[in-house]
């Protein structure tokens, strides 16, 4: 498989988890949302950075990968605080021990999921005007 086809297969999962963040937000589970959205930006950002030639990419960190890719892709310059939000999400959305009492899905609400959707729509912006570009 080329570096096209690999970074576009990374983007359509990014593209699906962006579509369940919102679903998950409608029913509820905000936990799920700002996790979800995490995920579509990690994922956008790794098929950006396969698109460049990258493989076997081990960060899974929204902040590292913008850091990395921006280098690339101008287009993603000035995004890093909004990757710095989702990066609270990739463990604390889903492990009790994160938190001092309680399971994750207590601490989450309606304003952080939709934050975090918001956050995860504009980086997958970017990455869609770096892939065309």
């Amino acid at each position: 498989m080329g570096n096209r086809e690999e970074g576009l297969r990374w983007l359509d999962q990014a593209e699906a988890d962006l579509r369940t963040a919102p679903h998950c937000r409608a029913a509820g589970d905000f936990y799920a949302a700002a996790f979800f959205a995490q995920q579509a930006a990690e994922k956008a950002l790794k098929g950006l950075l396969y698109l460049y030639g990258y493989r076997a990419i081990l960060i899974y960190s929204v902040v590292d990968l913008l850091r990395e890719a921006s280098a690339l892709a101008p287009a993603l310059a000035g995004l890093e605080p909004l990757g710095r939000e989702l990066d609270r999400h990739y463990i604390g959305a889903r492990y009790p021990n994160v938190y001092p009492a309680g399971a994750p899905y207590r601490y989450y609400s309606d304003q952080e999921a939709e934050r975090c959707v918001s956050y995860a729509v504009s980086i997958l912006e970017a990455v869609r005007s770096s892939f065309a570009g």
